[in-house]
């Protein structure tokens, strides 16, 4: 039986997993059930294909959209594998031919669609009592609960499967879910104490910004302009403003279509798959389109109009650099957009759910008002902890003076102590520039605030409210119409001269003209040859049309940027080249080779993959620790001197978390193994390990008894891949 890293080589084209991959695939292969929270372009689909080639039957992939569906099928078949799926869209005869292929065993992998597993008063879960069945795969597992931002009901039809078929592991994939949305998966899916993996959600190739909803059509043409050969994802609120949007960007000059839910299914696959084949530049849609979207060279996602909480952007902005390349995200905010959006959160005769859904729309406006660094914000939505000063987003790459805000606050302040605490934001502005409104009373008018901010303009008030707000000097009522309220802070302020100073952006970064910055977080970075890329590109598009799949099924841009970087010329070299497994290698070698050799030739270029260090020992990029991820600000916090337990109690981590970062740095060469375990324990350990088909940290400290530990046995595996 082959390893997971031997299936993951052979059919992949990689030689590492990545953030949790390896410990969801070992938990799998031995039958547990197990939660996996990757951020989206991660690799989550691993996590359950190379445990289905490694475990006898056919893995079940409950997956919610039928696009996602082909694309993953397209992508292993492509590699060699078998895999098919059974949806809507299929006609009765291929139904059965595929239920025919799944009976004879002949299927490693069938996706199927949640609905499917609930129709027919469960018709397709009987006859799966007649198969040989490797694991269930719950793919976007958040839509199984009810505080999930896209709870589908024919996912409650899943809670079943355990029941049903106990001793076959579920695998609950999703790439956002906040704690209570992660617990209840866990219950309403009745896995049984699951291994919880959750990898950061840093993705730190996109670069986030957030700009004012001004002339946001120019903005979106300029920045198309800017980058001619980028194909990216607009998201609108509205059915009509796609249409709008795309019939602009067309008359424009640019490559566009649009996507939501009111055209037909048939039209909606068309225009799918058009993007997805590269024929469409740029996809403007509604949130009807892209949940699962596999396409890799997505170079931008903007916003058009506000999402309706965190979960949706990160998942929408996720749709940018799935290969690892420099994208961005871009969003366009107004307030206005807010109080469209509070209309639609609420949800009679659920009060419960209406206040989680405000109060999620809070969260979302705050990110796009607050002056922070963006991507710590994200971070910290999710649970995890992040410096700040990313030099990746609006915020980091922006200029700032500071501004004595604490007149002006208190006098924002004594209107709504005045007005006793009864009115919203455009009443208390108002009030403040000396209104002649209806709405301003001739009680009011007798105030002695009224009219003592005339000397600002609205916008300066508005502006002044978000960072009392942000900042904790004010506080806000969570209804549909919004009060202001003093807090202690404020009295502070009012009562106790507190002073208030703010950062003003003296200039602000935007993506339509932000210049290219030296960013610390590691991502590929290569020297091509432009027009050799350019022609790679067609090639893949030419064998991609052919076999009638995506371009990026094919290899991704990442995979064409090392071609064009390193040169190889022979199929020995292409095994260097991420990407390029086994399969492809004896599938599309030659056809690759041909014009990069002819390109040497002419230019007379000779290769350069010997200064390609080895997929598997590549160096890691040198930066500032601080800056440069969680594994590397371990790794100099114990040659600082601190041990396990210190570490994780100084960064707020597992003891388990450290020590596998620990280990990583054992197998990489950088840490001696003597420094964290006896030696001769370390022969013991790999003889059991060799024996077994799988290693399996479990199976071995199961053999070896109390006098083992598990950070011992995890050492000791990477010190023996050290020594390979």
């Amino acid at each position: 039986m082959k390893s997971p890293l031997e299936i993951l080589q052979q059919y992949f084209g990689y030689d590492n997993f990545r953030l949790e991959q390896a410990n969801a695939v070992e938990n799998v292969i031995a039958k547990k059930d197990t939660f996996v929270l990757m951020p989206t372009g991660g690799g989550k689909s691993l996590c359950y294909q190379v445990p289905a080639l490694i475990l006898d039957g056919t893995a079940i992939v409950i997956s919610p959209l039928i696009a996602l569906m082909k694309d993953q099928v397209d992508a292993l078949r492509v590699n060699g594998i078998s895999a098919s799926y059974i949806n809507s869209s299929m006609s009765v005869y291929e139904q059965n031919e595929t239920l025919n292929q799944l009976k004879n065993g002949q299927l490693k992998l069938l996706y199927v669609a949640p609905e499917k597993l609930s129709s027919d008063n469960g018709a397709f879960l009987k006859l799966l009592n007649e198969v040989n069945i490797s694991l269930f795969a719950v793919d976007e597992a958040h839509c199984v609960s009810h505080w999930g931002h896209d709870f589908r009901p024919d996912y409650l039809f899943l809670n079943g499967l355990k029941k049903q078929f106990p001793e076959v592991p579920i695998i609950a994939l999703t790439a956002s879910a906040d704690e209570i949305t992660r617990k209840d998966i866990i219950k309403q899916l009745n896995l049984q104490n699951p291994l919880v993996l959750i990898s950061s959600f840093d993705r730190a190739n996109i670069k986030y910004f957030v700009q004012p909803k001004q002339s946001v059509f120019q903005n979106i043409i300029q920045y198309l302009n800017e980058h001619p050969n980028d194909s990216g994802i607009i998201y609108c609120l509205s059915r009509k403003g796609t249409e709008e949007m795309s019939n602009n960007l067309r008359e424009n000059g640019i490559n566009s279509a649009f996507y939501h839910a009111g055209i037909s299914s048939l039209e909606r696959a068309k225009v799918q798959e058009d993007f997805l084949k590269d024929k469409t530049r740029v996809m403007v849609a509604t949130i009807a389109f892209g949940m699962g979207i596999d396409k890799s060279n997505v170079r931008f996602v903007m916003h058009a109009d506000l999402p309706k909480n965190i979960e949706s952007y990160y998942q929408e902005t996720g749709r940018a650099g799935r290969d690892g390349l420099q994208s961005e995200a871009i969003l366009f905010y107004s307030f206005a957009d807010v109080i469209k959006l509070r209309r639609f959160a609420m949800i009679e005769g659920n009060e419960e759910q209406s206040e989680l859904m405000l109060k999620k729309l809070k969260q979302m406006s705050d990110f796009a008002e607050m002056q922070k660094c963006r991507r710590q914000y994200l971070m910290e939505y999710f649970g995890e902890k992040h410096d700040g000063n990313c030099n990746s987003c609006d915020f980091c790459l922006s200029e700032f003076e500071t501004w004595d805000a604490t007149t002006d606050s208190q006098k924002l302040l004594s209107a709504i102590f005045r007005l006793k605490e009864r009115y919203g934001k455009n009443l208390i502005i108002d009030f403040l520039r000396g209104s002649k409104s209806v709405k301003i009373t001739d009680f009011m008018r007798s105030l002695p605030t009224y009219g003592i901010g005339n000397n600002q303009d609205k916008n300066y008030w508005q502006n002044l409210i978000r960072q009392l707000l942000l900042n904790g000097f004010l506080s806000e009522s969570n209804e549909e119409f919004s009060v202001l309220k003093l807090n202690e802070e404020s009295k502070l302020v009012l009562f106790k001269d507190k002073k208030v100073t703010f950062r003003k952006v003296k200039e602000q970064a935007k993506a339509v003209i932000v210049a290219e910055v030296e960013n610390d977080y590691s991502t590929p970075d290569f020297d091509a040859n432009e027009d050799l890329f350019a022609e790679l590109r067609t090639l893949r598009r030419e064998i991609a049309e052919r076999e009638n799949v995506p371009p990026y099924v094919i290899f991704s841009d990442a995979t064409l940027m090392e071609l064009s970087t390193y040169l190889p010329n022979n199929k020995e070299e292409l095994s260097q080249i991420s990407g390029f497994g086994a399969f492809k290698i004896e599938k599309y070698g030659e056809i690759f080779l041909t014009p990069i050799t002819d390109y040497c030739n002419i230019h007379s270029l000779a290769s350069k993959v010997i200064e390609k260090k080895p997929k598997k020992k590549r160096e890691p990029k040198k930066t500032n620790p601080k800056t440069s991820g969680t594994f590397a600000t371990t790794f100099e916090m114990y040659k600082d001197g601190n041990n396990v337990e210190e570490i994780a109690k100084i960064r707020n981590l597992s003891i388990n978390t450290i020590q596998n970062h620990l280990a990583n740095f054992v197998a990489i060469g950088k840490i001696e193994a003597d420094e964290l375990m006896d030696m001769s324990k370390i022969e013991p350990i790999i003889e059991i390990a060799k024996a077994q088909s799988i290693p399996s940290l479990k199976a071995i400290k199961d053999e070896l008894g109390e006098g083992f530990s598990y950070f011992e046995i995890h050492i000791a595996m990477a010190y023996h891949q050290s020594q390979q």
